[in-house]
This record gives structure tokens, sequence and C-alpha cells, in this order.
């Protein structure tokens, strides 16, 4: 299957930075995707901690539509727990509308403790306030009838959206899973797409992306859904350079303080032991970023392969460890010489190419024939008119 390539973006801006600087440079790098042919972003919705600073992102991806062509634009991830599901929906469809069938709908249950909090949200209870939000959503987007739902903490009486989807049979919708089986377990209910951290060691260890998959199957089956590897996404740090060692010069410094003092300070993962220096090469030995060259990638992405049984999509999970000039490098690099591979474009070059080395011995012999006889023509008409 072709797979897709893009970007989630949540995105991580240092303190000390102008903000709306920050902003636009989010702007710019989507339009590049969009020159260098990425297939989607995903933007994220946070309100707290400083760094993560789009608020909505269905703002966001209406201005950045009107700055791009092709590329699609997601939801990564809407926190469900946060909004009323009709508005939610209506807003997400008018999103299609305005993009033209290019909005999707992430969905998550909110990532930032710190945000719940701040709207008296209990944290423990955002998994099931998700569910609860999705089964109006999907049913909002799939029936034509009115939809009724109360819950302790919506209402939704005869809702239905006057405004039905662009996208047929609507827009696409993917979960976000990280670390506990909600997010499987939802996406497999309503036979949606997967959006996961390709490889997260939490407070019960490394996840199983295997396992997490097929508690999606179990429970598309039983609900008479059918889930679809082409519509799983794997996201992890990326950034790429013409070696290694460059490479890994250009993220170390930034990338360690980036683990420390955001992910660490601020939301709450343990960051690898060490100095700052040290944590970008511990995250490569234990495979949760790449830090190489293409060829690095690509062997990332076949060993991925084969420990998750096959997904669709690979999303760089959008960092600024480096400067502007070799983080646009690295898209390039990534957009050269790993997407082909991995969207059928390579193919029928390469075969070309194998079939005229096989012939390369006769079409010499045929070349110097050709020369020849183009001598001895000229040579009999320049005996005639004499």
């Amino acid at each position: 299957m072709r797979m897709k390539f893009g970007i989630f973006l949540a995105p991580f801006h240092q303190l000390g930075e102008n903000p709306t600087l920050a902003i636009e440079r989010d702007f710019k790098l989507i339009e590049l995707l969009d020159e260098l042919d990425y297939d989607e972003a995903w933007i994220g919705e946070h309100h707290s901690a400083g760094w993560e600073t789009i608020a909505s992102p269905e703002v966001f991806i209406a201005a950045a539509a009107q700055r791009t062509r092709h590329i699609k634009l997601g939801t990564g991830v809407v926190s469900l727990p946060y909004h009323h599901p009709l508005i939610l929906a209506d807003r997400m469809v008018l999103l299609d509308h305005i993009t033209r069938g290019r909005a999707m709908l992430g969905v998550g249950p909110g990532a930032l403790y710190t945000d719940a909090l701040m709207l008296g949200i209990d944290p423990t209870r955002q998994r099931q306030m998700m569910s609860e939000a999705m089964d109006a959503i999907m049913a909002l987007l799939t029936s034509d009838e009115p939809v009724t739902r109360r819950t302790d903490w919506f209402e939704l009486v005869d809702g239905r959206l006057q405004l039905k989807s662009y996208s047929e049979p609507h827009l696409p919708i993917v979960v976000a899973s990280v670390q506990s089986p909600a997010g499987v377990e939802l996406a497999g209910k309503y036979g949606a797409g997967i959006l996961s951290a390709a490889a997260r060691v939490g407070e019960r260890g490394l996840v199983d992306l295997r396992e997490q998959w097929q508690i999606a199957e179990q429970t598309a089956a039983a609900h008479g859904k059918t889930m679809r590897r082409e519509e799983w996404r794997l996201s992890m740090p990326i950034h790429l350079s013409d070696s290694r060692k460059q490479a890994l010069a250009d993220v170390r410094e930034t990338g360690g303080h980036y683990w420390i003092d955001y992910m660490q300070r601020a939301v709450g993962h343990e960051a690898p032991p060490g100095p700052p220096e040290t944590i970008i090469e511990q995250m490569m030995e234990g495979g949760s970023v790449v830090v190489g060259t293409p060829d690095d990638l690509i062997a990332t992405i076949e060993r991925s392969q084969e420990t998750t049984g096959g997904f669709g999509g690979l999303l760089v999970r959008a960092h600024e460890w480096t400067t502007w000039d070799k983080t646009r490098y690295s898209y390039e690099l990534l957009a050269r010489y790993v997407m082909p591979r991995y969207q059928g474009s390579l193919h029928a070059l390469e075969a070309s190419y194998q079939d005229a080395c096989a012939r390369v011995d006769g079409i010499k012999e045929t070349r110097k024939a050709a020369i020849d006889r183009a001598h001895e023509d000229y040579e009999a008409r320049a005996g005639a008119r004499r």
C-alpha cells in the first residue's frame, strides 16, 4: 500500500521566543511540506504549560488551507472533553467545506493535565468523556435522524447537523493512542483510524503496538466494523542530514533540553537519565527517535513494519531542535529519498534502468551499426551527386 507521510505539529516552541513569529514559522513549515508533496499535517490543541501554543487547531487549519494546495490538514488532536460535541462537529464540517475535503478530525482525551485542571475536569474521567463525546459526534455525522444524548457533562436534545460533510460519507476520523488501550478501543468501536506514538516508555513500560492493534481489531469485530492498516499512523521525532554524525550534532543539545525542560519539568514524563547532551543518543539507541540519514529512517520503517505487522502512515513529530535551514533540509531529504520508496514512484524507474543495463551490450552494437549505416548512406548520396 502507498504509505502516507506528514507531520504531527503540537507545536513545541521554546520559552523566550516571539510567539507570533513562532506560529508564523508553523505556517511556513506546512507550506514547505505542501511544496514537497507531503500528504498531511496534524495540528494540536493545548491551553497551558507555555510551549504548545495553538489553542484552536480548526482556526489554524482554516488559515493554513488558504496557503496550501493539496496537503490534508487534521486536528492532531482536538481534546473531546473540552467541547460540546455538537459545536465541535459543526465546526469540523464547516472546515471540511472550506478546505474542499482536506480536513480531518483527530480526537483524543486531552494530553495536558494542566488544561483539564483549569477547566475543572477530573483527569481520571477524560477517557470516559472522550468516549461519550465520540458517540455523539459519530451519530451526528452519520444519522439522518435527530440525536439525543444525556451525560453528566453535556446534553444533546434532538440535535442534527444542518450542514453535512463535504467528504463522503463524512470527513476522516482518527483517534490518538499513546499508552492506554482507550484510544485503540474507541477507534475499533467505530472503525476509525489510529494515530500512535511509535515507541513510548510510560508507567507500564514500553507500549506494544502490535498488541494495541489487536485490541482495535477485536473491538471492531465486536461492533461489526473493520480496521484498515492503511489508516494507522505512527509518529516519532525525526531529524535527517547527510551523515549520522552531522544529524546528531544538529539536535543533540537543544533536543536534550527539550526532554528535560518541557517533557519532564512541565508535563511530567520521565526523561532518560544523565546530562541533556546524552539524551538524544539514548533515545536513538532505544528506537524512540530517528536521528541520522535517510537510510537510517528507511531501516527504522522496515523494522517498524515488521514489529507492528504493518502500518500506513509515518508522521514526523515536528520539533525545533535545530536551525530552520537544517530543519528544512531534513524534510527535503525525507521527501527525496524516503517517501518514494514507500509510495510506488521508484519501481518503474528502477525496472527501466535495470532493463537498459541488461541490454547495454546490444545497445552499443546497435548504436555502432546505426552510425555506420548513416555514414554509408551519406557516402552513397555524395557519390551519386558527383
